[in-house]
This record gives C-alpha cells, structure tokens and sequence, in this order.
C-alpha cells in the first residue's frame, strides 16, 4: 500500500476550502436576484478557501515542498484573505440589517490594514529575488521568537476578533431596534446572522488566545501548541459544515428593513409635549391602528402627522416602553374585551388574536400572561362565568 499524500490535518484544511467554495456556488448559482448583501458573503467564503490554502502551503509538510518546487511567492499569494475576511463580514451584517446600506469613505477605512499589509509583503518579500525570498521563508521557519511578520499576524488576528465584535454591536442594536420599530417580529430571524457572526468571532478569538499563550510561553511543548492550533482548523470545519446545512433549512431572514440611524435615538433636550401624547392616545383608542397585523413605527407616524423619531421617542419616554410592547399592550386590551363578551364565546383564541392583531397565538399568549396575570383561556372563563352569576 503506498503511503498516504496527506495527513488528516491536510485532508480538513482542503475540505475547508472545499465546502466554502461549494458555499460560494450555492450563492451564485441558486439565488436567481442578488443584492449587495450576497456579493460581499461571497467574498467572506472565498476568504475561507484562500485562508486554508495559505495554512496548506506554509504549514502542510507535503505542500510546503510543493510551493518550494513552483514558486516561493505562493507563500503569501493567499495571505489577504485574512485582511479582508473582518471587512466584508461587518460590510454583510450591515448590508443585511439595513435597507439602504451604501459604502461610505468610513468603511472603506476598514481596508487600511489590507492595503497596508499588502504593500509591506511587496517590499519586504515580493520585490525581493528568488534567492532571497527563499532565506527570508528558511528564516521564518527556523525563527523561535515572533519576527515582525509574526506581530503584524498577531496584530491581524486582534483585529479579526475586533470586526465580529462590531457585527455584534450591529446585530444587538437591531434587536433592540426591531421592537422600537415594528410591532410583530414573530418572522424576523436573527438565527442564521447570529451563528455566523458569533461562532466566527469564538474561532477568532481562540486563535488570539492561541498567540498569546504564544508570546508568554515560547517553551511551550510542540505537541501542545499544534495541538492548540490545530482545534482552531477544526472549529472552522464544524463552523462552515453546520453553516451548510443550516443555509438549506434556515427560516426568513430579517432583510432589509431598519435605517442606519437607530429610531430610539436619545433626544438631548426631549421634553414630552401632554397633546402630543393625548393626541397618540385618543388615535390608538379611537381608530385602533393596532388592528393592522404589520403596523410599524413609520406607518402610525404618517397617522399621526409625525415624525417617526418623535414618536418612538415619545413612547419611550412617556409610556416608558418601546413600540413592540406599546402596541401589543393595546392589542391585548381588545383581546380582553372580546374575551368578556358572550356573543364572542363561540371564536377559538386563534381567531381572537388574529382579530386583535397578533400574527402568532404564541406572542398573543405571552403578552396576555404577562399583563393580566392569567392565560387568555382563564380570563375568558373567570369573566363569562361573573357575568352569568
């Protein structure tokens, strides 16, 4: 039997790239209408085929020689991915959250790095001839303590954790933006954003952890160290195989639908205006917009003449609460008095909620429970019951 090509580490880092690329076809080859969102999750993927690839040929025995044979410049061809994967992450979170997401001169400022790290591998190695590409890749190999090249990656990495850091700042503020704006999120799925953000940013940040034991303990046996770097590989294997599978089954993505600038804004010097106030109330009593099923913050304000700042501000400062619950808590009121009426008693409680503007008989129960203390079947048969006594 001939002796294997490769070792199962190898195997991984090439399935890696394997997967993230069968990832980028399923994207471009499936989605019949692409948005920008779609392009810049393409180039994270294709990050993830370059960045195993760079661990291949610098790392993998077998094809460290290969590179060796055919050109030293394979050693960093596929380095930029590293530099580009935090940047295009943060470009689709946002591109996601937000519906009119346009590249700004700020974000393009998350490419200095990128385009700094390029023009030092220019200088210091790619410029360089053959001869001397070959000492300078001998040198790394052989070198015990980190070279600059060693902290500029050190460096890289930390700002890797810093990009998920900030597509999770991004995703928390939605969630809390999602109740300031609309008043039924049963169908908004944060699930397939979140796992991608936060498992990527956990890998990440074990591998800083991984240079930092590193940097303290250089004495650290080689058996422990690879063994440390190697979980990393493997993360991101079982991270991209369960992306896979949940990209086939994933529920509704909330797509598109917040502004950049945050609707429960702090006002500085907001000062809650009493007609204003009854005005919002005597509306929501009178014309019950709470009825509509997918009333969000923009459509009561165009009810009310307002902007929709001023209202969402005004709900939380004078009703201390956000648009979700204030809303909701109005729909519950109805469901209470068509649960006290008799000639009500034949509706099933879908039916009711339904009625009352609740899109899920689960939120319609949970909110029922929580203000009135009871369950909406409860409260229906205490009130018949008193009537009929």
């Amino acid at each position: 039997m001939s002796d294997p090509v490769f070792n199962i580490h190898d195997t991984l880092l090439l399935a890696t790239a394997f997967q993230s690329m069968l990832f980028v076809l399923l994207i471009l080859v499936v989605k019949h209408e692409r948005h920008l969102s779609d392009y810049f999750l393409v180039g994270f993927f294709l990050a993830q085929v370059v960045i195993p690839m760079h661990i291949l040929v610098n790392y993998g025995e077998a094809f460290r020689e290969i590179a060796l044979a055919t050109s030293p410049s394979l050693f960093h061809a596929f380095e930029l991915g590293y530099w580009l994967e935090g940047p295009l992450l943060l470009w689709y979170t946002r591109s996601i959250l937000y519906k009119e997401f346009r590249m700004t001169r700020i974000d393009l400022l998350f490419l200095l790095p990128a385009i700094g790290f390029t023009i030092y591998i220019l200088i210091s190695f790619y410029f360089q001839d053959i001869a001397t590409k070959l000492l300078l890749l001998e040198q790394q190999q052989d070198q015990k303590t980190p070279s600059l090249l060693g902290k500029i990656n050190g460096v890289r990495e930390i700002l890797r954790v810093f990009f998920g850091v900030l597509c999770i700042i991004d995703i928390r503020q939605a969630r809390q933006q999602i109740r300031d704006r609309f008043s039924n999120i049963e169908k908004i799925d944060f699930g397939w954003l979140s796992y991608l953000v936060i498992a990527f940013t956990i890998v990440r940040v074990w591998v800083v952890v991984v240079l930092i034991i590193t940097f303290f303990a250089p004495n650290l046996s080689d058996p422990i160290f690879n063994n440390m770097g190697l979980a990393g590989n493997y993360l991101t294997f079982a991270l991209i195989t369960t992306l896979m599978f949940y990209s086939l089954q994933r529920s509704t993505l909330f797509d598109h639908h917040l502004t950049e600038e945050p609707a429960h804004a702090e006002e500085p010097n907001f000062k809650i205006d009493d007609e204003l106030t009854k005005r919002i109330e005597q509306h929501m009593q009178t014309d019950k917009p709470h009825l509509i099923h997918l009333l969000n913050l923009e459509q009561l304000a165009n009810q009310l003449s307002m902007h929709p700042r001023t209202l969402s501000v005004t709900i939380k400062h004078h009703f201390k609460t956000n648009f979700y619950e204030f809303v909701n808590s109005y729909r519950i009121e109805e469901a209470k008095r068509l649960l006290s009426d008799p000639a009500q008693r034949h509706k099933t409680m879908i039916e009711i909620s339904g009625e009352c503007g609740f899109n899920s008989k689960a939120t319609y129960n949970t909110f029922f429970k929580k203000l009135v203390g009871a369950t909406p079947t409860q409260y229906r048969s205490k009130q018949l019951d008193a009537q009929s006594t």
